[in-house]
């Protein structure tokens, strides 16, 4: 018997057509199947290629969710110089096995998939944690993730109006508000000149600058209101300790990886304890947002499960359209 795999490229992936919204609501189901203690995920193992003190990583990361009929193995690499070459700084590939045979069923382009997903994780816990009526966004960093973090919560925050960019280099940050305010016309996007000016009062925050094994993070107390949320995708990086401290409530997506994250010495030296996963409040096992003053943070290391409860999507709209290329085993 012959037997062969599904390869996709980015643009295979990116043609399948997945939309924002579908992934959100995978993830939703995905959450609450973690939750309910229904899913395999072992911590994510990882590499440091380069010099010592390097910000270079790949990281291995395999998961299972049985009601997603998803197994598999995302092997992602993020390499901060990269840009300069003109290369993404995050890239990797996800092969899906068949959950009954073990067999490989696809082997696709990963950073169309982790762009998309981490976008919907933020979606997921806004929906859980920020209040219903926030109406100003603030990002910081503003590459991929600020493009997808921003459609994502578009699609959950119904009263969203205002967002404030902010980037270290000020171009990025007016390209961003061009590009995204043509892109969502019902939205004012405005280039802040600093990070205060971009946070300070804002409902929801996003920060998404590169990750540094030693950070100087720039997040004061002070600038972070009552009522908002945080959602750092770029670990520690940016809120100081002081400011993750004033949270009422710490939560991540999955507490077991953040704390062996932390046994390695590098990271999360100085959190909050983590008073819940995401996955225990979307199925309703702990408490989200118990009042509008509160300051709540959530923060999403990006789990292998989001690309699981993804790529069996992508692989099933690619073959609908042909797409792809087989390739013997």
């Amino acid at each position: 018997m012959t037997r062969d795999l599904l390869y996709l490229s980015r643009a295979d992936v990116e043609a399948a057509g997945v939309t924002m919204p579908e992934i959100i609501d995978r993830l939703a189901i995905m959450f609450r199947e973690k939750g309910h203690g229904r899913t395999e995920m072992p911590p994510k193992p990882d590499l440091h290629p380069g010099p010592p003190g390097s910000d270079n990583f790949i990281h291995a990361m395999p998961a299972y969710c049985g009601a997603l009929g998803a197994a598999g193995l995302k092997w992602i690499a993020g390499f901060p110089g990269n840009r300069a070459l003109g290369l993404p700084y995050v890239n990797g590939l996800i092969v899906l096995n068949d959950v009954e045979t073990g067999m490989p069923l696809a082997v696709m382009d990963a950073t169309w998939i982790t762009a998309m997903r981490t976008g919907a994780a933020s979606a997921i816990a806004a929906r859980h944690l920020a209040r219903a009526d926030s109406a100003l966004l603030a990002i910081t960093g503003c590459g991929v993730q600020a493009r997808t973090n921003l459609e994502a919560l578009a699609a959950v925050l119904p009263r969203l109006r205002t967002v404030r960019a902010y980037d270290i280099h000020p171009e990025r940050a007016s390209a961003y508000a061009e590009e995204m305010g043509r892109r969502f016309p019902h939205l004012e996007v405005q280039a802040a000149a600093g990070p205060r000016a971009a946070i300070e009062g804002a409902d929801v925050i996003v920060t998404a600058a590169p990750i540094r094994r030693r950070p100087e993070p720039v997040i004061e107390a002070a600038w972070f209101r009552e009522g908002a949320l945080g959602l750092p995708l770029d670990y520690d990086s940016s809120w100081t300790p002081a400011a993750m401290a004033t949270a009422d409530r710490f939560y991540t997506d999955d507490t077991a990886q953040l704390l062996a994250t932390r046994e390695r010495g590098d990271f999360f030296q100085q959190i909050p304890p983590v008073f819940a996963d995401l996955g225990d409040v979307v199925a309703g096992l702990k408490e989200g947002r118990r009042a509008p003053g509160e300051r709540l943070l959530c923060l999403n290391m990006g789990i292998a499960l989001d690309d699981m409860a993804t790529a069996p999507l992508v692989l099933e709209r690619a073959r609908e359209r042909g797409l792809g290329t087989r390739l013997t085993l």
